[in-house]
């Protein structure tokens, strides 16, 4: 898988309402419900729970060359230079990629002279991302762990968490304490930046499938939605475009609103946070194609 990466890489080096209507919900209103209804045997993830998805390394194996193709490793250069930019990250400063995979973006961070650890579940994503760094001569502290039970006693200057890496755990607990454990590992003053999918992105650009070919595979997905927008099922189908072999995937994200993941961040202990549509802090508006929310400790 390492070297699929790398040869992907190598391709392409208004008016402002002061008051609340009275018919407006209170923000007690705006409370979380987990997608699947948490009975207790789910906990597995942090003490000994059942074996998610996310955390199976044949499935990185096949499908990773399809999330991560080419197109993907060409625009990681300017996401790079974005985060060090929003987050005034001089040569030195420490940062956390929390999901890194196979390192596309914390490699990028390391060419710009930063510090950077990448943390992820999957070993064979770190290889890839630690054979990516020594080809590109730069140094990169990979560390193999769960993000829902992560912890360090470093502190960062910064932390990241991009290309929809997050709402993938069986219940909404278990994705607060991801987002606890990060914002743990950034020192007071510094920076968080998140970039996914919101529920507001999937309803605008909702499509019920689609096909392509890509790394010697024609791809078929399905996309359905889960309760009230609480989430999008996903069914992923890859066909071998030389045996014909056939092998697919189906898995949920739970989808958060803009407003919802905000203050959610600021209930865990960020000062402030600010949304947008990209990293260049458009609009996050009906033209928004992303969600990218930039907060500070």
């Amino acid at each position: 898988m390492a070297k699929t990466k790398k040869t992907a890489k190598s391709k392409a080096k208004t008016e402002k309402i002061t008051t609340k209507p009275a018919n407006m919900p209170s923000d007690e209103a705006f409370t979380f419900q987990p997608l699947v209804p948490d009975t207790g045997s789910n906990t597995a993830g942090m003490t000994g729970q059942k074996k998610e998805w996310f955390e199976n390394e044949d499935f990185w194996k096949n499908y990773g060359p399809i999330m991560f193709d080419s197109a993907h490793w060409a625009e990681a250069p300017g996401v790079a230079a974005a985060i060090q930019k929003i987050a005034g990250l001089k040569k030195g400063a420490r940062i956390l990629d929390a999901g890194c995979g196979p390192g596309r973006i914390s490699v990028e961070l390391a060419l710009l002279g930063l510090d950077v650890t990448g943390v992820d579940i999957i070993q064979a994503e770190l290889d890839a991302a630690a054979e990516t760094a020594t080809d590109e001569g730069v140094d990169i502290s990979l560390v193999n762990a769960d993000l829902r039970t992560y912890t360090t006693d470093k502190k960062f200057d910064a932390a990241i968490n991009v290309y929809t890496s997050f709402g993938y755990c069986d219940t909404m607990e278990e994705d607060v304490q991801i987002l606890k454990h990060i914002c743990d590992a950034i020192k007071d003053g510094g920076w968080f930046i998140m970039e996914m999918t919101s529920r507001e992105i999937a309803v605008q650009y909702f499509t019920p499938g689609e096909w392509f070919e890509r790394a010697g595979k024609t791809v078929l997905t399905e996309f359905t939605v889960e309760g009230a927008w609480e989430g999008l099922r996903s069914r992923w189908i890859l066909i071998d475009n030389k045996t014909g072999g056939r092998i697919e995937h189906e898995f949920v994200q739970r989808l958060y609103s803009a407003i919802e993941l905000k203050r959610l961040l600021l209930g865990i202990g960020f000062k402030s946070a600010e949304v947008y549509g990209d990293f260049e802090f458009a609009p996050y508006n009906e033209s928004a194609k992303t969600m990218v929310i930039v907060a500070r400790k």
